[in-house]
This record gives C-alpha cells, sequence and structure tokens, in this order.
C-alpha cells in the first residue's frame, strides 16, 4: 500500500524554501510527520539516543522515530525524575506525557545510568511496550557480533508483535539497500560540508539530517535527491573563516540556534550530531544473514561515542583523526549540562587537544537554552585570536 507523503511541504519549492520548510520540521514540538503517519494508520516506534537498527522497524512497515527530546518545558515529567539529571530525559518523556507524540514501542538503551532506566520509567506511564537493546558492553569479544545478532533478533521479535506480521530476511534486506542509500547522501552531505562549507552552513545540515530521524526514509532520500544538486550549484562564496570540528553533541542535542550561532563565526566541516542516524559508515553487506550482517556493521563499519566502549576506538585519537581528516584548525568541545559521559570525555578531549597543539573552544549547553549572546561573544574573540595571531 502507497502512503501518501508525511512532509509534503518540501515539494515543489525553491531550495531555500526546502531549507526553510525542514528547519520548521526539526524544531516543530508537536512532530507534524509522526502525527500524519499515525493518521494514515501507520504506527511508531520511539528510540532513544543513540543509535539504534532502524532498518528492522522499517522492515516491518514502521516508523522508525528518533526520540531527541524537544524545546519544551517539561511540567509533567519533572515529577518522574530527580533534578540533577540531563535535559533530554525529561523533554522526551514530556512529549508523550504531553500528548504531543503517541508510539507503539519505545526502544532505549543502557548509554548511562539514566538511559538504562528510562525504559521503567515509560513503562510505568505508558500502555505500550517499552523495551532496552542491550548493544554489546564488551565490543571488542570475539562473540559480540553473535551477541547483537541475537539481541537483534530478539527487537524483531517485539517488532513483530507490535506490527502484527513476520519480519522476513527479504523484508530486512530490502530496507538494508534503502539505508545503504540514505548512508550515501549522508556521506555525500558532509563530504560537501568538507570541501565546499560556504555552500552550506552548520544549521541547514543539521536540519537536513534530523529530519531524517522524523521521516520514512523513502521521503528522506526523495529530499536528499532535491536538496544535493542545488547546494552544489549555490551562488555563494567562500568567506574568511576558521575550520572547526564540533564534538560533544552525541546524544542530546544543541538547539539549532545555538549551531547557527557558531556558523556564524566559523565553518563547521565535521561534528557528531546526530551520530546515530550516520553511526554505520559503509553500506551493510545484503548476501546472507541481515540481522548478522547489521551487528557486524554497527562493531566492525562505525563511528566513535562517548557510550561505546572500543578499545580500537581510543576517543581522544579518533577526535585527533576527524579534525585531521577535515582539515580543521580547531576544535568546539561542546557537553550537555548533567551528561555524565559527556563531561568525562570533555576532559580526555582537552588533554589530547592540549599535547597536539590543536586550538579548542570548551563550553556546555541545554537543549532549552534561548541566548546564545555570551557564548557567541567568546566564540568570536576565540576566533579572533586565531585569525589575527
Amino acid at each position: 500500500m502507497t502512503r501518501p507523503p508525511v512532509f509534503p511541504e518540501w515539494q515543489h519549492r525553491s531550495l531555500d524554501q526546502i531549507l526553510y520548510e525542514c528547519r520548521e520540521l526539526v524544531e516543530d514540538p508537536d512532530f507534524p510527520t509522526v502525527r500524519r503517519w499515525r493518521e494514515a494508520g501507520g504506527k511508531v516506534v520511539g528510540h532513544f539516543q543513540v543509535y539504534f537498527p532502524e532498518e528492522i522497524a522499517h522492515a516491518a512497515g514502521l516508523l522508525p522515530f528518533k526520540v531527541r527530546g524537544a524545546p519544551i518545558e517539561p511540567t509533567q515529567a519533572d515529577s518522574r525524575f530527580g533534578s540533577y539529571l540531563c535535559s533530554i530525559l525529561k523533554t522526551s518523556l514530556e512529549l508523550g506525557l504531553s500528548g504531543r507524540v503517541t508510539l507503539d514501542l519505545f526502544v532505549t538503551h543502557p548509554i548511562c545510568d539514566a538511559a538504562r532506566n528510562l525504559a521503567a520509567i515509560w513503562g510505568r506511564n505508558f500502555a505500550y511496550p517499552c523495551e532496552i537493546l542491550y548493544l554489546p558492553q564488551n565490543a571488542n569479544s570475539g562473540s559480540a557480533a553473535q551477541y547483537l545478532r541475537g539481541e537483534y533478533d530478539r527487537l524483531r521479535r517485539g517488532i513483530e508483535a507490535v506490527a502484527g506480521r513476520p519480519v522476513t530476511d527479504p523484508d530486512l534486506r530490502h530496507s538494508l539497500a534503502l539505508f545503504n542509500q540514505n548512508r550515501a547522501l549522508l556521506r555525500e552531505l558532509y563530504a560537501l560540508k568538507h570541501h565546499t562549507p560556504w555552500l552550506v552552513s552548520a544549521d541547514e545540515v543539521y536540519a537536513l539530517v534530523a529530519a531524517g530521524g522524523l521521516l520514512p526514509r523513502e521521503e528522506h532520500n526523495a529530499l536528499f535527491g532535491a536538496v544535493l544538486p542545488q547546494l552544489r550549484e549555490r551562488p555563494l562564496r567562500r568567506q574568511d573563516k576558521i575550520r572547526v570540528v564540533l564534538e560533544g553533541g552525541f546524544c542530546e542535542q544543541p538547539p539549532l540556534d545555538l549551531i547557527r550561532a557558531i556558523g556564524r563565526s566559523c565553518y563547521v566541516v565535521d561534528d557528531d550530531l546526530l551520530i546515530g542516524l550516520r553511526w554505520l559508515t559503509e553500506d551493510v553487506a545484503l548476501d546472507g544473514d541481515p540481522l548478522r550482517n547489521l551487528a557486524e556493521a554497527y562493531l566492525e563499519r562505525s563511528s566513535y561515542s562517548p557510550v561505546q566502549h572500543d578499545l580500537r576506538k581510543p576517543k581522544e585519537k579518533m577526535l585527533l583523526q576527524r579534525i585531521a581528516q577535515a582539515e580543521a584548525d580547531a576544535a568546539i568541545v561542546l557537553a550537555a549540562k548533567m551528561c555524565e559521559p559527556g563531561l568525562e570525555e570533555q576532559v580526555a578531549y582537552t588533554r589530547a587537544l592540549d599535547e597536539a597543539g590543536i586550538p579548542y573552544f570548551v563550553s556546555e549547553f541545554e537543549e532549552n537554552m534561548t541566548s546564545y549572546d555570551h557564548l557567541e561573544i567568546q566564540l568570536q574573540t576565540f576566533v579572533e585570536n586565531l585569525l589575527f595571531r
């Protein structure tokens, strides 16, 4: 059955209008695309940060919805959490409690103590199933791929129960091929951002990527297919800005206005924003066991993050590699307030940057920040010191 598009606003529009509509969609706390999907008879799997194998949900005909909080006040969710926890936990739950989003299944991950308990808190407040997907804690074990394949199979069975239909291997291969196309398009966007950052701003890239967590991948692929050629032909000139790598947006996301403010001072040529949507760095093999292929890709052909423990991916070394590959002049190291993994890595990152002699700017953020003037002044001073030293 062919469903009507859930995001028709971008179709038959100019590039600037498309980018405007994407920004509006990403900042809309009522998530209209998820609502439209359900109104058309579809079901939704909400998955919390960081990485989730969305192909399994797609293969069942469900919409995978990336639960990444929202710029709202957690008036009801506050009573379910302690005051010392990060904002994204509370605003994500608030989306459900306030009726902004209705799910059919919620999946979280043990990326930190708070996230590990999130499924239990959601389960006490909603009637639909709430699960934990246990990604391997020891990614270097020889049994990690087989273990993860078993977890993905368990997830498949849970999704089948929600969908009311089996998820076959051909279904999975079809979804893997579609998501491989999406990963290729994301790589093209980031290559454009790397080589010609004046053609696409940091906030524009973010809005285009974030839309993937709100749309069926078929629509996201069509959107990228229309946007990428127009971005390459943009009549914009290079400005005198330094090139930076932005690190620290792996879970809670900086406000779009903060990303825009950073982009006014420098070119963000690489980042870890929404890294879960770009976690797999290569295509997933289509031959053989699709769940095994997906598990091996998670372990062997993937990015890095403070929430994955892999001795082959020392975070400090990976950041230095990212800076070198991006040909960046400096780094911006952010951390969400109250985020223990992020704040701990910030210490390790800055030490490595000091030893490598790479300039860096350090700050904290919260998703519902509304004032950026002080931070922007500090960042501009940092940039000017580099430009005129």
